[in-house]
């Protein structure tokens, strides 16, 4: 195995740490950050999970004020109304219509060792828009010709699509909108152009063939994505049966592009592995691994909100060849491990399948 090292104090934040964004909210979950490095310090925005604090004999949620951007109505429901279906901790209908149990907003944090951070009071970015209508979620983060870029699942009635952010400084931020419709997720950029075009990585969730797999497509302006290209599916029988989706950012090095990319079972299990694509034609697989690099072990992974899950989709690279992997724990907490990305390539063209 390559050298991989949770941080002894994980998780590193936890729901507790993190202030609701009004009095009759609660934090529910703060997981699932996007991360990069901002004038010498480390940056995460998190995804911070909320809802109305619960009521005896009601289910309630969150749902965008379209009349107020950035607000929030409360619907709250009788769980012994006839109309209410609810079998998944996640979502529930009511009338035919679904509903998440949370509403998620992005918050800043910061930190000089990536470790210890200092997270904001208030909500960094929130939904705004009748496609954010049910919140935002997973942020990647990618700095690239002096900005910083930011693609998050945007979640509404409509479905789920993927929209991009950017900023210089990470106090004002410009939506720039829609750049997958939906469903479609799971969306990081490359951190440098191939070709003269822009890359990134997507997944589309088929409803009536196939299964949840990685895309890779190009732009030339970062809005309008096209040259599709299949990448990796599912693998019956393994640890990434049921679905794949891309991690943070690949990490350029000299034998091509190394992605850490998660995976689920038919359980429901997430774990990491890890993806070697060619430098000049990504769509090509150079190795893939058969086994994890990261599986739920510790006890804050396979306990939590949504058990036996690591989603990672945050990545620094730090000097003498390592690379910090943040990720959410069970749905419910943010932590941290490093991996040494020359020993992670010889593990990878040892264990590997194409």
């Amino acid at each position: 195995m390559p050298m991989i090292e949770r941080y002894p104090l994980n998780p590193i934040i936890r729901k507790t740490d993190v202030k609701p964004s009004r009095p009759d909210f609660e934090v529910m979950a703060v997981f699932n950050a996007g991360a990069t490095s901002c004038q010498g310090r480390s940056m995460l925005l998190l995804r911070v999970a909320e809802r109305p604090i619960p009521q005896k004999g009601y289910v309630a949620t969150a749902v965008l004020d379209l009349q107020h951007p950035g607000t929030y109505r409360v619907l709250r429901i009788r769980q012994d109304d006839p109309d209410l279906e609810q079998s998944d901790p996640r979502v529930f209908s009511y009338r035919g219509q679904i509903y998440l149990t949370s509403i998620s907003h992005l918050r800043r944090a910061v930190s000089d060792d990536g470790r210890r951070f200092e997270i904001a009071p208030l909500p960094t970015i929130v939904p705004e828009y009748p496609w954010e209508e049910y919140g935002i979620e997973d942020p990647r983060i990618i700095f690239m010709e002096g900005d910083y870029y930011i693609t998050y699942s945007a979640i509404s009635s409509l479905g789920v699509s993927t929209a991009i952010a950017r900023t210089r400084d990470f106090q004002m931020f410009e939506k720039l909108g829609i750049i997958f419709a939906p469903d479609n997720k799971d969306i990081a950029l490359f951190p440098e152009k191939i070709g003269g075009r822009y890359w990134c990585f997507h997944r589309p969730s088929q409803k009536h063939l196939g299964s949840p797999s990685m895309w890779l497509a190009s732009s030339d302006n970062l809005l309008d994505w096209g040259h599709h290209h299949f990448l990796i599916g599912p693998r019956p029988g393994m640890w990434d049966a049921e679905r794949v989706g891309c991690g943070a950012q690949p990490i350029r090095t000299a034998a091509g592009w190394l992605q850490i990319y998660h995976g689920a079972d038919h359980r429901t299990r997430y774990c990491s592995g890890a993806l070697l694509l060619d430098l000049e034609k990504p769509w090509r697989v150079l190795a893939r691994s058969c086994a994890p690099l990261l599986e739920p072990q510790a006890s804050y992974e396979i306990s939590g909100f949504m058990p036996n899950v690591i989603f990672h989709n945050g990545l620094i690279e730090r000097p003498g060849g390592k690379a910090d992997l943040y990720y959410g724990a069970a749905d419910e907490s943010t932590c941290v491990a490093t991996i040494d990305i020359a020993e992670t390539l010889a593990w990878l063209q040892e264990n590997s399948k194409k």
